[in-house]
């Protein structure tokens, strides 16, 4: 289920494998969360660097290699969660998935 707001998602804003690359600046979460800024320990405390260039803002990230990039939440009921951004089309299916598993080797 994909919520009718989607923070600053466009169709340039999307992601090729599992979106470690994504650099946009999407900031709600698939279920419509806030993204909780990086540089701060609230609600959420957590060992990420907020000084890493591509931790800024409250953007969806993903630092660990998860199959998507995700955010903190800012509520205290839900620590983290995925973020809806659309997978790139510029690329077939079959060469977008040769390029993921080559990557990820």
């Amino acid at each position: 289920r994909i919520p009718p707001t989607l923070g600053s998602v466009n169709s340039e804003d999307c992601i090729h494998c599992n979106g470690e690359d994504y650099r946009g600046k999407a900031s709600i979460t698939e279920n419509g969360y806030t993204c909780q800024r990086w540089d701060s320990q609230s609600p959420h405390s957590h060992g990420y660097n907020p000084d890493a260039s591509y931790l800024e803002e409250n953007y969806c990230r993903n630092p660990d290699g998860d199959p998507r990039p995700w955010c903190f939440t800012t509520s205290s009921s839900k620590r983290w969660d995925y973020c809806a951004i659309p997978r790139c089309s510029t690329f077939t299916r079959s060469l977008l998935f040769l390029t993921c598993h080559f990557l990820n080797r």
